[in-house]
């Protein structure tokens, strides 16, 4: 088929396929406002007429976006889901497997927490609202959680099978360790006011890998070249 024989598009899927990206842009621009109050407030504190308020529109404009407050939520969810990994797993991704990988992606935690001492982050706030409740939103901030944490488990993994950390170790309480280091940055930084808190969960990061065997960065299983160039010159 040439050119000239293409179908053209009539100018009715035209318009409706520009009806529908300008849709798409106004509810993601609505998500980013409810993103941005729900740090401040809490997701319980998300409302259609909030939101109305904030983003300058009209309480039906912004319920045809989402029909619920409860879908409204969720979409905040997955958007701070979205963003989390944006900024903290995919530029880990690009170290190499083990240790470089895991200090990687506690460092990209450590910078995004240092943000959230002052806007607040979904994952701890929403836990505190609805660690005793159930429903979708509860499902959705769980499975979040639960997708980042697996993240960080096999990250430690990988660390142990190349040979960065102790063949003896148990990956699941190291990892638990690590969550508890950013829990308590954010209780002593964001409620208490702590100074310091910061080096601190950074210096707890170090114990950690130091209890835990972690070896330097490149793979321990490695030959060390002074040790067999050492060998070679007694053959």
């Amino acid at each position: 088929m040439s050119v000239t024989e293409l179908p053209l598009k009539s100018p009715r899927t035209t318009r409706e396929g520009r009806a529908l990206q300008k849709g798409q842009q106004t509810k993601a621009a609505i998500v980013d406002a409810a993103l941005g109050l729900a740090t401040q407030i809490g997701l319980e504190g998300l409302s259609i007429g909030a939101l109305a308020e904030v983003t300058q529109m009209s309480k039906s404009g912004v319920f045809a976006h989402f029909g619920s407050r409860e879908e409204l939520q969720i979409s905040v969810i997955r958007e701070y889901h979205s963003r989390f990994e944006e900024e903290v797993f995919y530029p880990a991704m690009q170290e190499p497997r083990g240790l470089p990988r895991l200090r990687a992606l506690f460092r990209n935690w450590m910078n995004r927490t240092s943000i959230e001492i002052d806007s607040g982050c979904i994952y701890i706030s929403g836990a505190v609202e609805f660690d005793d409740r159930t429903g979708p939103v509860r499902d959705a901030l769980v499975g979040s959680v639960k997708s980042w944490l697996a993240a960080m488990n096999r990250a430690v993994v990988q660390a142990k099978e190349e040979g960065h950390l102790r063949a003896d170790i148990d990956e699941q309480q190291l990892a638990f360790e690590i969550h508890g280091l950013i829990l308590a940055l954010h209780y002593e930084a964001r409620f208490l006011k702590n100074p310091g808190s910061i080096d601190r969960a950074n210096a707890g990061f170090d114990n950690i890998l130091k209890l835990y065997g972690a070896q330097d960065a490149l793979p321990a299983r490695l030959p060390n070249k002074s040790t067999k160039s050492t060998k070679a010159s007694k053959e």
